[in-house]
């Protein structure tokens, strides 16, 4: 069974860092590609980043592009979000996600809690 628990959001200034961490309590989410999505407040949730199962493939969002990395290091069930040069508009509750391949719709089969984000002006 995949549990995902997400840590590392918090309040940051705009220009600043976060990273965020997604580990799998239940430990078998290695097989599994791992996602990040975001929820802003009154909207809906979005496509952030994703990597495969191997570690080999990425995908991100084009708002994020060049800004996050998403990574996963080899044999370990945590995923990671690095965020650099934080926007207002990054702020949200970031979730972390586990599937059986990556794709940008809500579609995965495991959600973790979510962690707020909050980037001040």
């Amino acid at each position: 069974q995949v549990q995902l628990v997400e840590s590392g959001g918090g309040l940051v200034q705009a220009g600043g860092s976060l990273r965020l961490s997604c580990a799998d309590s239940g430990r078998t989410s290695l097989s599994y590609a791992m996602g990040w999505f975001r929820q802003a407040p009154g909207k809906e949730r979005e496509f952030v980043a994703a990597i495969t199962a191997n570690g080999r493939i990425t995908d991100y969002a084009d708002s994020v592009k060049g800004r996050f990395t998403i990574s996963r290091p080899n044999a370990q069930n945590t995923v990671y979000l690095q965020m650099h040069s934080l926007e207002p508009e990054d702020t949200a509750v970031y979730y972390c996600s586990a599937g059986s391949v990556v794709r940008r719709t809500g579609t995965w089969d495991y959600w973790g809690q979510g962690t707020q984000v909050t980037v001040s002006s």
